[in-house]
């Protein structure tokens, strides 16, 4: 008998195991997410940097929608992650799994929702003649809220996760390392564009590693030598279970 299985699975489902579940989707959601955010970076491309943006609005208002449904859809998909990650978090630390749900969970899908509003009302701003610095101000504010404002509670919530992960060994520790360095150069970049420093590039190793860990939980799940028990009461029938499986192995 398998003492891992036995330890991870959920009572009553024979298949596979709740926390199993909770790995695969998370996994799916991060990619759906993040492929998302990057189409929709692709579409809206420099449009807000040209000169002429307004115009371009106007000729082309789907794009703007296009781009701003799929900012929606990567905030959507990012925030159910943490809710889904909560019933496996907070046996371990509820402090930081209720912190990774804020912060990636609620205000970062806030900035999502406030982003993408911004760039669906540029829509009716391009076609008024008054709308200009209503639609100036939207432009300013689009990178500091895109690039600076959002990036503080994405890159506290993912400390909160990576932390977690790595004291918990829900995932392997190079794995969780690789997420807590790369969370602290994300911060890297919204600090330099304050100075006008270009610095994107230290986004990229937490992004390559978000899509490793992706696929190692839908291809592997978390370790289930990890999984604890649920509550302080299961702690006596984890052991038993856990014992009665080490002796069916020898």
């Amino acid at each position: 008998m398998d003492t891992n299985r036995t330890i991870a699975a959920a009572p009553g489902e024979p298949g596979m195991s709740a926390d199993r579940k909770a790995a695969v989707w998370i996994g799916v959601l991060y990619i759906i997410g993040t492929v998302a955010l990057v189409l929709s970076l692709v579409v809206m491309g420099g449009l807000l940097t040209d000169p002429t943006y307004l115009a371009q609005i106007a000729a082309q208002p789907n794009q703007v929608a296009i781009g701003a449904l799929l900012a929606l859809l990567a905030g959507f998909a990012l925030a159910i992650v943490p809710v889904v990650f909560w019933p496996v978090g907070k046996r371990y630390n509820e402090t930081l799994a209720m912190g990774y749900v804020v912060f990636r969970g609620a205000i970062e899908t806030v900035i999502y929702i406030v982003g993408a509003l911004g760039w669906l009302l540029l829509i009716p701003l391009s076609t008024q003649p008054d709308g200009a610095p209503l639609a100036s101000f939207v432009r300013t504010a689009d990178p500091v809220i895109w690039e600076q404002v959002g990036v503080f509670p994405f890159v506290v919530g993912a400390l909160m996760f990576y932390v977690l992960l790595y004291r918990s060994r829900l995932v392997p520790r190079w794995l969780s390392t690789w997420g807590l360095v790369g969370a602290a150069l994300y911060i890297v970049a919204p600090l330099g564009s304050m100075f006008e420093l270009s610095l994107g590039f230290f986004m990229v190793p937490l992004a390559l590693q978000e899509m490793v860990m992706a696929v190692w939980l839908i291809a592997k799940g978390f370790n289930p030598s990890a999984i604890a028990p649920e509550s302080a009461g299961d702690t006596s029938r984890w052991r038993a279970t856990a014992s009665t499986a080490s002796g069916s192995a020898a």
